[in-house]
């Protein structure tokens, strides 16, 4: 479960409030999170999500105290640009501004049902935080529509927010356990296929949030894909594999990765498009398709396969090319 959902769930438990709902709104130069991280101030005195790298999380929280108990929103802005910043005592030094805007909430919001929503029907969401100077009044989040005239770069951040990337992985052998493991650990609804019973279960994958046998028709049929869907095939076995790239190459997915050497994969290649319908079958350079799959990173072992995975997943959902960032010219986050 991703930050964001893991945050939707403790704003749709009544224990939650009164609480206040810290929201990066605006961003300058450089940041550790980019504009919509969150944090929430509970009314037990916890709290859940990040806004930085931990530096400015002490200040907010106290800030946030005063919200929640004082019901008035708020606008903090931390200039870290200098070098030689002091800030509690601290010289951070991360050549950015921030803007956060802290808003007291006193039972949930009525966004979030609609957002919870969108979740399980696989559709993005839309929210506005207003938070300019001019509209002090209106300070807060609310649901949002594209042609919404009252949202304004100027004072309303708009945060679209797309369903959470969803990772099918097909083979539950024990090199499968490190990938589940680390797709889990980045917020991915991790599912686990395999037509051997014994394999894809609850206990050998506890990260997972949904586990399949069967013959692979079945498990092709219980695989739901979509724009913001992922999977790898590593059955290690060419009987299982050959239908399932033949029944999965043609569907709508961000990233289709399949494990084993070129030579396998050309081979499976060549066979799943005999067994595919012509007219379903994907175009020849399918940039979707990685096989084998994989950065090089180098390494050895299931943990060491399984990084290599999932950091060529999150550079397709990102569009990097997985070069080093001191290589990198333009800045880390995008605009």
């Amino acid at each position: 479960m991703n930050e964001f959902s893991t945050l939707l769930e403790r704003l749709a438990d009544p224990g939650t409030f009164p609480a206040a709902l810290a929201t990066l709104v605006d961003v300058s130069g450089s940041s550790y999170r980019r504009a919509g991280a969150r944090l929430l101030f509970t009314a037990g005195g916890t709290s859940f999500g990040t806004l930085s790298g931990g530096c400015l999380e002490a200040d907010v929280l106290a800030r946030c105290a005063r919200v929640r108990e004082t019901r008035t929103p708020e606008v903090a802005t931390y200039d870290t640009r200098e070098e030689n910043d002091l800030i509690w005592g601290v010289g951070l030094g991360c050549h950015g501004v921030v803007r956060i805007l802290i808003e007291p909430l006193t039972a949930s919001p009525a966004w979030v049902a609609p957002v919870l929503a969108a979740a399980r029907a696989r559709q993005e969401a839309r929210l506005g935080v207003t938070f300019g100077p001019d509209r002090r009044g209106t300070w807060g989040t609310a649901l949002t529509m594209p042609d919404d005239p009252s949202a304004s770069t100027a004072d309303c951040f708009i945060n679209t927010i797309p369903p959470p990337f969803r990772l099918l992985v097909f083979g539950a052998g024990d090199d499968a356990r490190p990938l589940v493991r680390f797709g889990a650990a980045l917020g991915w609804e991790v599912s686990v296929f395999d037509p051997r019973p014994t394999l894809p279960t609850r206990e050998r994958f506890p990260e997972a949030v949904a586990w399949h046998s069967g013959s692979i028709d079945s498990l092709l049929g219980a695989a739901a894909t979509d724009q913001r869907t992922g999977a790898v095939i590593m059955t290690h076995h060419y009987v299982h594999d050959l239908p399932l790239l033949a029944g999965l190459r043609p569907r709508t997915m961000a990233y289709l990765g399949l494990l084993g050497p070129r030579a396998r994969a050309e081979r499976l290649l060549r066979e799943a498009a005999v067994l595919a319908s012509p007219s379903a079958a994907s175009p020849p350079g399918d940039d979707r398709l990685h096989a084998p799959v994989g950065l090089d990173l180098g390494g050895d072992g299931p943990a060491a396969v399984a990084l290599s995975i999932v950091s060529e997943i999150q550079c397709r959902l990102s569009g990097r090319e997985g070069r080093p960032l001191r290589e990198r010219s333009q800045p880390i986050h995008p605009r």
